[in-house]
């Protein structure tokens, strides 16, 4: 196995690498060696993203739904999950669609958390955010633009959010693109409804598109 380089780079989640601690760590201190590596890991994963050496950086945020998982790249947020969504299986997917160089660095999503908390406490109506649409295609684009021009409070329906993205017939695809949002709450999918006011699908599920509705007043 000569000339095999076993080096970790900076696309490898590091923290996992380092949650059982110090190779040497004495046995009678379990807690206190798993405590140190788990500090050393988040330090090494921010330093990476503050330096440019990872292209993806991602943390865990609160919600009244449970644990998001929000990652943003340089020019910004690129994925927003729901808590049912596993984290490995974003993060793969986030791998094979934009780089595998993903770092675990909360302090790279402190403003991402912060205006998530203020929304859900009802002290903030409108996120200010750079957004990456890597993960969108054209079509989408034009759609989850328009979802995004939607002002808090009010709602547009499949066939108007249709139109506005110039497929004044494609409604059906209009909700497909919608479905397939990467960046709900902050790209308001849960504010198109279907004609005659029925809420129509949601990837977070009805139960949570009606309580972001409510919480906005448009219910």
């Amino acid at each position: 196995m000569s000339g095999q380089n076993n080096s970790k780079s900076p696309e490898v989640r590091i923290e996992e690498l380092l949650r059982r601690g110090p190779v040497h760590a004495r046995d009678d201190q379990p807690g206190k060696a798993t405590e140190a590596a788990l500090t050393a890991a988040t330090r090494l994963s921010d330093r990476l993203a503050a330096e440019g050496l990872a292209d993806v950086s991602y943390a865990q945020a609160d919600s009244p739904f449970g644990t998001l998982l929000v990652a943003a790249t340089k020019r910004g947020l690129v994925k927003l999950a729901f808590p049912e969504e596993e984290e490995d299986g974003v993060l793969a997917e986030i791998a094979l669609r934009i780089s595998p160089r993903i770092v675990q660095a909360p302090a790279q999503l402190d403003r991402t958390r912060r205006e998530l908390e203020q929304y859900f406490d009802g002290r903030r109506r409108g996120f200010e955010l750079a957004l990456d649409w890597t993960l969108v295609g054209p079509f989408g684009r034009r759609v989850l633009g328009a979802t995004a021009a939607i002002p808090y409070g009010g709602v547009l329906t499949y066939a108007e959010i249709a139109a506005e993205a110039g497929s004044p017939r494609g409604s059906r695809a209009a909700g497909n693109a919608l479905g397939a949002n990467p960046l709900p709450i902050v790209v308001p999918c849960h504010r198109v409804l279907r004609s005659g006011g029925a809420l129509g699908g949601y990837a977070g599920g009805p139960e949570r598109k009606q309580f972001l509705l409510e919480l906005e007043g448009a219910l």
